[in-house]
């Protein structure tokens, strides 16, 4: 390639938009053969200890519409607050008709200071850099976590805190613009 191709900058259509299914879920754009099931399918064996819970929520765009392309990734501490080896990671993807997201996995335990949190890496069309941001729960102590003290206590609460809404089944949305914007971190 010559050297001032590589010099140009981005272009809108050079964002991840629906190639970035194909590449990392596969069977799910519809690709069958590569993997038997898609990478990340779950953060923990089945026969893990810990409290099982389901954490659903939706990608919302400037506009107030739910991506139905989003691709999130996961990655948590144990129910112990241990981040073990070739465990805690997960990758889910909207459902192309509701735009809702579901993981199921393990009720993370408190990390040092840190309050339990899953972390969320989020990439859709229009992303050029994937965009991070964590789930917290409501009830738990988040008083002494280092995080989330410096962050506005109704953004916080607002947009960092999932909502339990049926024991063990909690509510996360993400806003990628707008006044009800998600915290997102550079850390």
């Amino acid at each position: 390639m010559p050297q001032s191709l590589l010099l140009l900058p981005e272009t809108p259509s050079q964002t991840a938009g629906p190639y970035v299914h194909i590449g990392c879920v596969p069977n799910h754009a519809g690709i069958s053969g590569i993997y038997a099931d898609d990478p990340g399918q779950s953060p923990f064996a089945k026969d893990a200890a810990g409290k099982r819970i389901t954490v659903t929520g939706s990608v919302f765009d400037g506009t107030g519409a739910a991506l139905n392309d989003v691709m999130l990734e996961s990655w948590q501490a144990d129910g112990d607050g241990i981040y073990a080896p070739y465990q805690g990671w997960a990758r889910m993807v909207a459902d192309a008709h509701t735009g809702q997201w579901q993981l199921d996995t393990i009720k993370p335990g408190p990390v040092g200071p840190q309050a339990p949190h899953i972390a969320l890496w989020i990439v859709a069309r229009g992303i050029n850099l994937g965009l991070l941001t964590r789930v917290y729960f409501e009830g738990d102590d988040q008083l002494t976590d280092p995080l989330l003290s410096r962050i506005d206590p109704v953004r916080r609460v607002n947009t960092l805190i999932a909502q339990e809404t049926d024991p063990g089944c909690y509510r996360f949305d993400i806003h990628l613009q707008g006044d009800q914007e998600t915290v997102f971190l550079d850390i």
